[in-house]
């Protein structure tokens, strides 16, 4: 090829059927030395076309030869066959390509191929298989190994090993109590302590006593006015009739004042229209009801609320008061007393003083 075209791979193939077609009695070509096989495709392809110009005319490249078996034919091969078409007359096939050494740097790039592990034969077989027969007698062998029971023991006369007593629990000692912090207290130190709780039960002793004392007292006392209500309110006064004595222990012209506090009485001896007379005065003035006074210098009865005065008689002669003090029965008792009668009163205006219930004769 005149114009030195680059030749692709279809090309050469092509090349090589061409010549195969043409060519198929003879000879494959020589195997191109193993620097030559080593050049990249594209470099061989160009090399072709090179020695094809040099050796025009170009025979027809010998057809590549297929590989044993039936197999397609490898680039190799197909380039052997090419190259081979160049050298005219190569009848003879071409010998096999010697193996192209690999380097040792290469040889040890490359991966090296793991080999298969071999496979692990089973405990079990690798042991033998046993058959049922022998499986049988080993149940039955009564020397069979494993565990026995208590009653096989026995039967074989196999004494059971005893366990070893366990040896008793001891509790460990207790430690030692510590000493108490300081001397122990003495007697003196015993009766002081003594003395102060008799103090203090003392003071608390007392305190709470009279207060205890003063609850109680209270308590009484609130239970008896409780208890007062409980009662009806009765006035007590003194009898109404009471004896102030004989007629002798009443001289003429005097007027008793002792039983004014009392009884609410004087006593009188003295004259009236004529009659020498002992009678019992009533001691409360007639005008607004106050309690006058026997004035014995001036010879008078005599109220301090608004100045009335009455005469010994009673006959009332000055102030607001406007009638004569009243008069209460008195009589001669069984034992010559004077016996006077405070529920009955009589009244000088209304003409009582007459009644001789109202005085005593004497």
């Amino acid at each position: 090829m005149a114009d030195k075209k680059k030749m692709s791979v279809a090309d050469i193939l092509a090349a090589a059927r061409r010549a195969d077609g043409g060519a198929a009695s003879e000879p494959p070509a020589s195997p191109p030395p193993a620097e030559e096989s080593s050049a990249p495709v594209e470099e061989a392809t160009a090399a072709v076309p090179a020695e094809e110009a040099a050796s025009e005319p170009a025979p027809k490249p010998a057809a590549p030869q297929p590989a044993a078996g039936g197999a397609r034919p490898s680039v190799k091969d197909i380039l052997a066959a090419a190259r081979s078409g160049g050298s005219a007359g190569a009848a003879k096939p071409a010998a096999p390509a010697p193996k192209k050494e690999v380097p040792a740097a290469a040889a040890k790039a490359a991966p090296a191929k793991k080999e298969p592990a071999e496979k692990k034969v089973a405990p079990a077989k690798a042991a033998g298989a046993k058959d049922t027969a022998s499986i049988l007698a080993a149940a039955r062998n009564p020397n069979k190994a494993g565990p026995v029971s208590k009653a096989e023991a026995a039967e074989k006369g196999v004494v059971a090993k005893e366990k070893p007593a366990k040896a008793p629990l001891v509790a460990p000692p207790m430690p030692a109590k510590p000493a108490a912090v300081g001397k122990p207290p003495g007697k003196g130190a015993a009766a002081a302590d003594a003395d102060r709780r008799g103090i203090l039960g003392l003071i608390l002793g007392s305190f709470l006593g009279a207060g205890f004392t003063s609850l109680a007292a209270t308590s009484g006392l609130w239970g008896l006015g409780a208890a007062r209500f409980a009662f009806p309110n009765v006035l007590t006064e003194p009898p109404s009739r009471f004896k102030v004595g004989f007629p002798n222990d009443f001289p003429p012209g005097q007027v008793a004042d002792k039983f004014k506090a009392q009884f609410g009485v004087w006593v009188v001896n003295t004259e009236w229209q004529g009659q020498q007379q002992i009678f019992a005065l009533r001691t409360v003035c007639t005008h607004l009801g106050c309690t006058p006074n026997w004035l014995e210098g001036e010879q008078k009865f005599k109220c301090p609320c608004h100045g009335s005065g009455f005469y010994k008689d009673g006959i009332n002669f000055e102030g607001p008061a406007p009638r004569p003090l009243e008069r209460y029965a008195i009589r001669l008792a069984d034992d010559g007393q004077l016996e006077i009668d405070k529920s009955r009163i009589f009244q000088e205006e209304m003409g009582q003083w007459k009644d001789p219930n109202c005085f005593v004769m004497v």
